[in-house]
């Protein structure tokens, strides 16, 4: 009973979450007065896929039954008498739903328990502030998963009646055919026969009932496939399946005994009902699971991979559709829409555009991998005031007949008018999709907290609010978003994002996941954040100047300044050296914030040592270094024991090149050591002045050294 107390103390959504678990199927009122009877009972146990544990989940029914009606007895009193008599009603229609599949009881019970156990437990840990982000999609999930269970239900009371219904027809036409050799064809079709017209009543009663549960299918099934996943398409495939299967044996047992009356016309409403929602199924999972480059360019090739999610489930991979891929214009696509005489229209030609999906049998999918496209022509359209050859717009279409069933059923893409954006979203609104866009493109777990979210805002709205909620009811114009610059910048805010999840994913994406990257904190948060940190603490934070840059910012005492920064590295530093050997290379970086040994952090992460050549060569190796000369009196771990090689020349704060003008590091303009080690081996070595010489075996430079 623990756990139904600890659930009774849920608030707000995860207690809306919660009640969403009931219903009909499961009233909350059982829960309620039975929990320490339920969570006592061996519900894990049960193979629900084992046959012979179905007795086991019999008893469990019949057990629950049981115990209701002990409940509803125990009532006395004015108040009591209500209850009793609800408890009563609920054992009955328990009993009546679970008595022909005491599995499924099984399977809710167990569906119940689980989720209520989840959203405790995420209530005790007090869910991150990304986890707030997406409650109300897991809100939407867990009401879809809830209409699956009671549609999975519902279809199998449908099963179970129609079998039902078959066996009584047969057995009405036998009773049929003796009354007709008894009383004649005439006298039978000028009377009215009571158990003729009983099995009439029943048989549109259970045809309308299947006439119901398409129209419940039609609510839950329009839309949905593009919010939920890979399962809930291939769930919802299932259910639809039958029921098309069912309304077809209703068909039959209609045409078996055709008695007059609007059973035939209703069939026929029904069946063209559930070809629609079938239709609609397939045109929402037909998607692009590799997109094109969002630039394309002729004679150059790209590929592009398109899916059917629920090929397996209605075997439409029995016969392999193509596919055919064609580039049209951004009105051609409205168009499309509108008219189908625009189909054949197109704004360019691509070459090796057809392709034919192929079934996977280990993974279930039907796909088309179009692994070689090439766009050899393309037609422009006239451009619009200011707009620029960059802004104007194209598509790549992707079309496909498919044979469901017996049916041929061709489809094109339907929902949104192609290309058209709102003029503006609220914050909260841009706020879910950067998080999805982020943790798709990184392929993290790791999304935007709410710190970050925080410092976004501040960023897109020039803003110094630290609080969240302050910016819920601003809103964001395209043109903010993505053409007009940051005040102060010469980039646009999307510019600066992309760029961010471009250097993650390429580069970074291990030590993101490990949370080694603070990220979203401008130069005088991180003075915050640093001040009061022991000297050799650093962070690292996404630059403000530079478009996918990453800088260090550490803490360290000294007469001019207690914080520094290194010169942002982009990507194509990284190609050069990874990050984690460049923070190797700098020995005085000790912690990362907020006290983090480095070396437990990005040790796994270092490139080993290379063996020792057998050719007699020496291999030149870059390494990160700050000029010694520079600040020697700060260096941890000095690059030599010997002091009398490298005299210390006191603390020294000259002007240089690799200082900018707020105290950054510019490793960019220093020596390229490469370029420098090989016109020193070039050279003989009695003519190298001694100064240049490398002390104990090991030459530095400002840029790097070689071991």
């Amino acid at each position: 009973m623990a756990g139904w107390i600890q659930a009774q103390q849920l608030q707000g959504d995860a207690l809306r979450q919660m009640q969403v678990l009931y219903g009909q199927h499961f009233p909350i009122e059982v829960r309620h007065y039975l929990a320490q009877w339920i969570e006592s009972q061996p519900w894990d146990a049960i193979d629900l896929d084992n046959p012979q544990d179905r007795a086991q989940a019999t008893q469990l029914l019949e057990g629950l039954v049981q115990e209701l009606q002990k409940k509803a007895e125990h009532q006395v009193g004015e108040d009591g008498f209500l209850l009793k008599i609800k408890l009563g009603h609920y054992a009955t229609q328990l009993q009546n739903t679970y008595d022909r599949c005491p599995m499924e009881l099984v399977r809710c019970i167990r569906h119940i328990l689980y989720n209520e156990q989840r959203l405790v437990r995420e209530a005790n840990n007090c869910s991150s502030p990304a986890g707030i982000l997406v409650d109300a999609m897991s809100q939407k999930h867990l009401q879809i998963n809830q209409t699956f269970e009671e549609l999975r239900l519902v279809t199998q009371d449908t099963e179970n009646e129609l079998k039902k219904l078959q066996q009584t027809q047969e057995y009405f036409i036998i009773q049929y055919q003796e009354s007709l050799r008894i009383q004649g064809e005439a006298r039978w079709r000028h009377s009215v026969h009571p158990e003729g017209g009983s099995e009439e009543r029943s048989m549109g009663s259970y045809r309308g009932g299947l006439g119901l549960e398409v129209f419940w299918l039609n609510q839950a099934g329009r839309g949905g496939p593009s919010r939920v996943g890979l399962l809930e398409c291939e769930k919802l495939a299932e259910i639809i399946w039958q029921n098309r299967q069912q309304i077809r044996r209703a068909e039959h047992l209609c045409q078996q005994l055709p008695i007059p009356g609007p059973v035939e016309e209703m069939l026929a409403e029904v069946n063209a009902t559930i070809t629609d929602i079938i239709s609609a199924l397939v045109t929402s999972t037909f998607i692009i699971e590799k997109q094109p480059p969002q630039v394309l360019k002729t004679q150059t090739k790209f590929a592009a991979t398109v899916r059917l999610l629920v090929g397996g489930k209605l075997n439409v991979h029995m016969n392999p559709p193509q596919v055919k891929a064609t580039i049209i214009s951004e009105q051609q696509a409205k168009s499309l829409l509108k008219n189908e005489n625009t189909r054949n229209e197109c704004s360019g030609e691509i070459l090796n555009n057809c392709c034919v999906m192929e079934y996977h049998q280990a993974t279930g999918t039907l796909s088309a991998h179009f692994r070689n496209m090439s766009l050899k022509r393309i037609k422009r359209a006239d451009r619009r005031g200011a707009e620029s050859v960059t802004e104007e717009k194209f598509t790549v279409l992707f079309e496909s007949q498919f044979s469901v069933g017996s049916n041929e059923l061709v489809f094109q893409v339907k929902g949104r008018v192609p290309f058209a954006v709102p003029d503006k979203v609220l914050w909260p609104q841009l706020c879910e999709a950067l998080n999805m866009k982020f943790k798709a493109e990184v392929q993290s777990n790791r999304g935007l907290t709410k710190e970050n979210l925080v410092f976004l805002a501040q960023k897109l709205f020039n803003n110094s609010s630290s609080h969240l909620e302050d910016y819920s009811s601003l809103s964001v114009s395209w043109s903010q978003f993505n053409r007009e610059n940051l005040p102060g910048w010469n980039y646009t805010f999307w510019q600066w994002f992309d760029g961010v999840m471009e250097v993650l994913k390429k580069h970074h994406k291990p030590h993101w996941n490990d949370g080694a990257i603070l990220g979203f904190v401008n130069k005088q948060q991180a003075h915050d954040l640093l001040i009061n940190k022991p000297d050799g603490t650093f962070l690292l934070r996404f630059s403000d100047s530079e478009i996918g840059g990453i800088t260090i910012a550490w803490k360290f005492d000294s007469p001019e300044r207690n914080l520094w920064n290194l010169k942002p590295f982009t990507t194509r530093d990284f190609s050069i050296r990874s990050l984690a050997d460049r923070l190797g290379d700098l020995s005085y970086l000790i912690y990362v914030f907020p006290d983090r040994p480095k070396d437990e952090v990005f040790s796994k992460y270092y490139t080993p040592v290379l063996a020792k050549a057998v050719d007699g060569y020496v291999k030149p190796q870059i390494k990160q270094v700050v000029p010694e000369w520079l600040w020697p009196s700060f260096c941890l771990f000095p690059p030599s024991p010997d002091p009398a090689s490298h005299p210390d020349p006191g603390p020294s704060f000259l002007p240089d090149p690799v200082l900018d003008q707020d105290g950054e590091f510019d490793l960019d303009e220093t020596m390229d050591v490469a370029r420098h080690v090989e016109e020193l081996l070039r050279r003989p070595m009695d003519s190298l002045d001694s100064r240049l010489s490398p002390p104990a075996g090991l030459f530095t430079s400002a840029r790097g050294s070689l071991s």
